[in-house]
């Protein structure tokens, strides 16, 4: 019997028409469901807060980590940021809580994208591919180059 063939999301698609090498991935990690061969401190959530200066911004880092909200703030030039309210959160990125992608959300807006700097510990990331349950694995420089995004510390 044949595989049954999953289909790409739009995320998957972008990053094979950008020419991005990347690997997709089946799990859950909000829920624990992370497979051993792979380190949680490498998958990374992505974030989304709103400047009071800038607007909407974006904060990508590492689901072992806390996010440090006046670090991001003094490095995106605002006084403060705070978590964009779920209920506001898939008109401002177009994605549902659990599934925001820096690389959907670039290609529909461009707000400021930040990734914390702990990801250059590693050859590879995992973070969100657009839908709850799916992932893409990529290199951080990769990612980093192709959003136009930041490297920081803006974690606690």
């Amino acid at each position: 019997m044949a595989k049954k063939k999953i289909k790409k999301t739009l995320v998957e698609q972008i990053l094979t028409k950008a020419g991005i090498e990347h690997q997709a991935h089946l799990f859950n990690g909000l829920k624990g469901q992370v497979p051993e061969n792979i380190d949680p401190n490498q998958i990374f959530k992505t974030l989304a807060l709103r400047g009071d200066k800038t607007g909407p911004i974006i904060g990508v880092l590492s689901i072992e980590d806390h996010l440090a909200e006046k670090k991001l703030a003094s490095l995106s030039g605002n006084k403060k940021v705070q978590m964009i309210p779920q209920k506001e959160l898939e008109q401002t990125t177009g994605y549902v809580h659990g599934a925001n992608s820096p690389i959907g959300i670039r290609q529909r807006h461009n707000y400021p994208i930040y990734i914390d700097d702990r990801a250059l510990d590693f050859p590879t990331i995992l973070v969100s591919a657009g839908e709850i349950g799916r992932s893409v694995q990529l290199a951080p420089k990769d990612l980093a180059q192709f959003l136009g995004a930041d490297f920081a510390n803006f974690r606690e």
